[in-house]
């Protein structure tokens, strides 16, 4: 079958598939209907040319096992620092806070917007920059949101 595509001509041929008829059937609206099952699934080659990240490569084609890697003459090693538990459990909870200061200023704007103020409710962030209550920390917890 000849097709043409954006002013590219090319020779079309579909593969051909092997049905079986299957043992599932019956008539709806006045018409038979029977499921078709491929006898063998058809499993096509490729000859694209692919690209990733600038690296061309085949599908299903292996690479040669003589290909080692050279170590590095200078290896740099970069220390990672390391927190203590202390320094990590107050990051977790000044982000915590951060968290929850954020929410509750989304909170603010939408309730200002429910009942019609019209001022700038940003310039009221320092109302909440203050001490969480203690109850609202105890409840609110993102993480059941997400599992």
């Amino acid at each position: 079958m000849k097709l043409q595509y954006r002013g590219v001509s090319y020779e079309y041929n579909p593969p051909v598939v092997e049905m079986s008829d299957g043992a599932s059937g019956g008539k709806y609206r006045g018409l038979d209907w029977r499921f078709r099952n491929p006898k063998k699934a058809p499993v096509l080659n490729t000859n694209l040319d692919l690209k990733y990240r600038g690296v061309a490569y085949h599908v299903g084609e292996t690479t040669p096992a003589s290909v080692e890697a050279t170590p590095n003459a200078n290896p740099e090693t970069v220390k990672t620092p390391v927190l203590s538990a202390e320094d990590r459990a107050r990051s977790l909870m000044l982000s915590h806070s951060r968290i929850i200061k954020t929410r509750q200023q989304a909170m603010l704007t939408r309730s200002a917007s429910e009942i019609g103020l019209t001022g700038d409710i940003a310039q009221y962030w320092n109302r909440i920059q203050g001490k969480i209550h203690p109850s609202f920390r105890a409840t609110y917890d993102r993480r059941l949101v997400t599992h």
